[in-house]
């Protein structure tokens, strides 16, 4: 009997560039059968609270309160290094971003985004608006919220709405602490099994890297999920979320989710004393 799973992902141009191999039978995944369901990151969120997925996508924000159901997959991340979520508003830059936000409504994708947290590091004190992502630009810009939180497409396009960048969460993030920012992740539910788990994450490996392979056949495809991009900017856009980090955190990515979620349950953002466990951590399986 074929293993039925589901993998969930954002609708988005570098996901879809990820998933690429293995949304169109590329690579052989044996007697894993993959069936794809695509939604923000904070509806994922949301439902991975719950369990309802197999494997899926989630901010590292979410994973704090679901670490005990999931194991991180060693691949897969959204890292991003000297750059990440967006701060943007009307007014030009000011001369202290940080300042300039204080008390401020700011438009956030949700609660349970990475985006959000990092943010709140940056600045406790806002009053969080919960907007879609992709309609955070459209906010701003009329005026509903004195500044936004952009993630995805939104971190290359929001000059075209005549939008003034604040502060770039990952540039902010380097310099606290010299590591990349870890913002999304993937995520296989732990009551599968170690076998199932090492086979699942094997296969979504191969897709990431069949896709860096054959790159402009996966681009292609992930033009399709590609908000007001152009091919170049799709392209840009990917190279800053699929790279080597993708294809295993390595020690710095590592180094980067451990930093940002203890210092996130030190301020009291997000519980503290839960395990980070990855796949490939033999014991943890």
């Amino acid at each position: 009997m074929p293993h039925q799973l589901r993998v969930a992902h954002s609708p988005d141009s570098d996901d879809a560039f990820m998933f690429w191999a293995l949304a169109t039978d590329r690579i052989d995944t044996g007697d894993r059968r993959y069936t794809h369901e695509l939604a923000d990151i904070e509806s994922l969120n949301r439902r991975a609270l719950k369990a309802e997925l197999e494997i899926t996508a989630v901010s590292f924000h979410a994973y704090a309160h679901l670490s005990d159901r999931y194991a991180l997959l060693p691949h897969d991340g959204s890292i991003g290094d000297r750059y990440g979520p967006r701060v943007v508003a009307r007014d030009p830059t000011p001369p202290d971003p940080r300042e300039a936000l204080r008390g401020r409504r700011v438009a956030i994708p949700g609660e349970l985004t990475t985006a959000y947290l990092a943010l709140q590091m940056y600045q406790p004190d806002f009053e969080p608006v919960v907007v879609p992502f992709d309609a955070i630009e459209r906010a701003v810009s009329g005026g509903d919220v004195d500044a936004g939180l952009l993630i995805h497409e939104g971190q290359l396009t929001y000059a075209r709405q005549g939008l003034a960048l604040w502060t770039d969460l990952g540039e902010w993030w380097h310099g606290e602490t010299g590591l990349p920012l870890p913002l999304g992740c993937n995520v296989v539910r732990r009551d599968l099994g170690p076998e199932l788990i090492r086979n699942v994450s094997r296969d979504l490996r191969m897709s990431i890297t069949h896709g860096l392979a054959h790159r402009t056949e996966a681009l292609e495809y992930a033009m399709q999920f590609a908000r007001g991009l152009t091919p170049s900017d799709a392209d840009t856009f990917v190279g800053m979320y699929v790279n080597d980090f993708t294809v295993d955190y390595g020690p710095r990515g590592r180094a980067g989710v451990r930093a940002l979620l203890d210092r996130a349950a030190a301020a009291g953002l997000i519980p503290s004393g839960f395990e980070i466990v990855f796949v490939d951590d033999e014991a943890s399986l």
